[in-house]
């Protein structure tokens, strides 16, 4: 029987996935670091553990034995994606993640042909980051073969996982990033903000460039090489934020990144059931020729509730062997109608639209 390891399996969306992948009757390994907590969960569901860090090569290929696909659910996944990579590399094991970090997406695209001439799939991003986006992507590029340009944009109110918040500490002092004409370009933080509409949920709300995996996997998964990626905020966020960006510097040294990890240990949980049950999130995306655009939606559950469903679907699939080998995003993986298995997804596409002249 195939098997599938849960790397990170005690945070807060890895025993989400755990929990589901169980109640779902699978029997995935579960396995991090800290050998209490791994264990706590092994005994909790009756599960097989396995206890290893991400230091030594030799040591995560040992602890891959009879292992078919990872999901590494352990963030800052700039951390922790390419050490198990390199060992799923060597051991031939399938490699997933729920990253969203747009330098992670870049390093593993760079394993596109070892990972092909080895057939092991590196698919990160199976999550809320990049699911929907990526798969929306698609539609609508689909229906615009040409499309040169293409801009998507996220709206939510979901509190963050730890996890997540250590994940935005790490890119502090970073600014941002946008993809044009195939290549990244860092820009300052909020660099460019426009009016989106996002549906009757929502509603037309400014929005602000945010350096999402998209600008990466979009590029992959569709061929457009001009992307930008918006967040949904509010007026007084994008001024927090333009005002703020003359501090990354001093945000981004390690003592202040330090004292923010110990607060977000300290005071970060996670979504409650009421926000994983009713909570809802937004996918907007845009692509034009020059001559046509075209508008689209998503809406969804809970991101952290989306992503267990989509992780939790992406495991079960690559362990029948429904993926190709080399680097994959979502929708080259699986199609961009991915997305729609899921639950309580709905989706609009718009009429195309000429650009005016």
């Amino acid at each position: 029987m195939d098997t599938a390891l849960i790397y990170g399996a005690y945070g807060y969306t890895g025993s989400l996935i755990v929990d589901e992948a169980v109640a779902r009757g699978g029997s995935p390994v579960v396995a991090g670091r800290d050998r209490e907590q791994v264990r706590d969960v092994a005994t909790e569901h009756d599960l097989d553990h396995r206890v290893f860090s991400l230091e030594r090569g030799r040591a995560i290929e040992r602890a891959l034995d009879g292992i078919d696909v990872v999901c590494n659910c352990a963030g800052p996944f700039v951390n922790t994606a390419v050490p198990l990579v390199d060992a799923c590399l060597e051991t031939g094991t399938d490699y997933l993640d729920i990253t969203g970090e747009f330098q992670v997406f870049n390093r593993l695209a760079d394993e596109d042909e070892r990972a092909t001439a080895s057939g092991v799939t590196v698919l990160p991003g199976v999550g809320f980051d990049v699911v929907p986006t990526d798969c929306l992507a698609v539609m609508l590029a689909e229906r615009v073969p040409g499309a040169t340009e293409l801009s998507l944009a996220i709206a939510s109110t979901s509190s963050v996982s730890r996890g997540t918040a250590k994940t935005m500490v790490e890119s502090l002092g970073s600014g941002g990033v946008v993809r044009r004409r195939g290549r990244l370009v860092q820009v300052p933080t909020a660099y460019d903000v426009r009016e989106i509409d996002f549906g009757e949920r929502v509603g037309v709300t400014p929005a602000v460039t945010i350096p999402w995996g998209d600008i990466v996997t979009a590029a992959h998964s569709t061929g457009i090489e001009t992307i930008s990626v918006y967040a949904g905020v509010s007026k007084r966020a994008i001024r927090a934020l333009k005002a703020g960006g003359s501090l990354e510097s001093i945000a981004g040294t390690g003592p202040v990144k330090s004292t923010l990890e110990r607060l977000i240990d300290a005071t970060v949980d996670g979504p409650d059931g009421r926000e994983l049950t009713q909570d809802r999130a937004v996918v907007w995306g845009e692509v034009t020729d020059g001559e046509t655009r075209l508008r689209g939606r998503l809406e969804t559950p809970n991101p952290y509730a989306l992503t267990v469903e989509t992780a939790t679907n992406a495991i079960e699939r690559t362990l029948v062997g429904e993926i190709p080998a080399g680097f994959q995003t979502p929708a080259t993986a699986f199609g961009p109608e991915f997305i729609l298995e899921c639950s309580a997804v709905e989706r609009w596409i718009d009429e195309p639209m000429a650009v005016p002249s």
